[in-house]
């Protein structure tokens, strides 16, 4: 490759992680604005704390199952015109949310909402995975990733700056437009993809299917996000409500202070990535210097359990932030080390099915949390959280134990075999 052309393709793998930034940002504001209004809404629309839970069970299990679809038409459509698929389908759920007269439709519009925001993700381990090298995977996937933790922060002053000029309608339409307007620049930024001839028949498909769920590798990796997301779920989902119900904070103090804990997510994004890859730079393996990082988050995040004394406000907000800064780090080294274990060719697929664990998770954990919140034990919610990143962080050991361990067993096409480069 000649110089210009080096240059030329760095600059094309910023310019994509800066869309895909953007992107995630959007994907958060459409997310979030429901927590943020929920109040308002379920007052508005007749809506309990049950039936709340139960739209946001929708909302995850919609994204469970398109995770796994997700990560499967990435792999086959190629970054380019899936995420333009992806952004355009739940640009549309989120300003049909925004029309909604019933718990019925509301929920209806939340599971569309699902279907399409996973793709997001299967498409940036996939520009990750084929843009970026090793040294630098840590850090493109704090960045990107930081968009959510931007959409997350900018959202209580943002949605509900509009919902109290406008009407909570008028937040959900506005974030919606929005992504249609970011599919311009998406398409003309990012180059069009010459796919791989499809040779691939559906025993060969199968066969691909087959030996992904009889990996170990894989099943800890699944369990590992499926234990430690849930943790984010709650402070996405139920602190600006706990905030609201049960601190006696209106919707404009939330919308004025509650950014501050999504603020330090930001921080863990981008700074648990750049550890990584610092370490990988010093000649840590890649997989084992997201692990280090990760055993790091996972013994500040138990943190959180001192919320349940009821401390003063400030530093109610400082131990959820640290919290939020934690899991931030956790998670962005293990999508890192998902990264490094398998081949860019199946990146999106592997992603899919991880990613679906993580929102049976959090789909589980909104039900438990819902009941527990529903007869007054908000505090133990608390106190769940606190178990859950130490159980995730020994699985991830686990699983990068079995995959020095193990070979995948290998599929009737030597397209779809797979092997482990750690």
């Amino acid at each position: 490759m000649s110089k210009g052309e080096s240059i030329g393709a760095n600059r094309l793998r910023w310019f994509l992680l800066a869309l895909l930034f953007g992107s995630t940002v959007l994907n958060y504001l459409d997310r979030q604005a429901l927590s943020i209004l929920a109040t308002t809404i379920q007052a508005d629309l007749h809506i309990g704390d049950i039936a709340y839970a139960h739209i946001v069970q929708g909302f995850l299990l919609a994204y469970t199952v398109a995770y796994l679809l997700a990560g499967r038409i990435t792999d086959a459509l190629g970054s380019r015109r899936s995420l333009a698929l992806f952004v355009g389908w739940w640009s549309v759920a989120n300003l049909i949310t925004g029309m909604a007269r019933s718990a019925f439709q509301l929920g209806a519009a939340r599971f569309a909402l699902g279907l399409g925001e996973p793709g997001n993700y299967t498409v940036g381990s996939k520009v990750v995975s084929e843009y970026f090298p090793p040294a630098q995977r840590g850090l493109a996937f704090g960045i990107y990733t930081a968009g959510a933790m931007v959409g997350a922060t900018l959202a209580p002053p943002l949605i509900g700056g509009v919902a109290m000029a406008y009407g909570w309608r008028a937040a959900f339409i506005t974030t919606g437009a929005a992504g249609l307007f970011w599919l311009v620049a998406w398409l003309i930024v990012h180059p069009r993809e010459q796919l791989p001839e499809r040779s691939s028949t559906p025993r060969r498909e199968g066969a691909l299917w087959a030996d992904l769920l009889r990996d170990r590798t894989l099943w800890l990796l699944v369990l590992s996000r499926a234990v430690a997301d849930p943790v984010w779920y709650f402070y996405l989902f139920w602190f600006p409500k706990y905030l609201n119900d049960q601190r006696g904070m209106s919707l404009a103090a939330v919308a004025s202070l509650a950014w501050v804990v999504y603020l330090a997510s930001d921080v863990g994004s981008v700074g648990g990535g750049a550890l990584s890859s610092l370490l990988v730079r010093r000649g840590v393996a890649p997989p084992r210097s997201r692990l280090l990082v990760m055993t790091g988050a996972a013994l500040l995040a138990p943190v959180g359990i001192f919320a349940i004394v009821h401390p003063a406000l400030p530093l109610l907000l400082a131990i959820a932030s640290a919290v939020a800064f934690a899991h931030l780090v956790f998670q962005i080294n293990i999508s890192a080390l998902i990264v490094d274990l398998y081949p860019a060719r199946i990146i999106a697929t592997v992603f899919g099915i991880i990613g679906a664990g993580s929102a049976f998770g959090g789909m589980l954990s909104t039900q438990v949390v819902g009941d527990l919140v529903a007869s007054g034990r908000f505090d133990r919610s608390f106190v769940l959280m606190a178990t859950l990143h130490p159980i995730a962080l020994m699985l991830a050991w686990l699983a990068l134990r079995a995959s020095r361990r193990s070979r995948l067993i290998a599929s009737a096409s030597s397209e779809h075999q797979l092997t482990h480069t750690a």
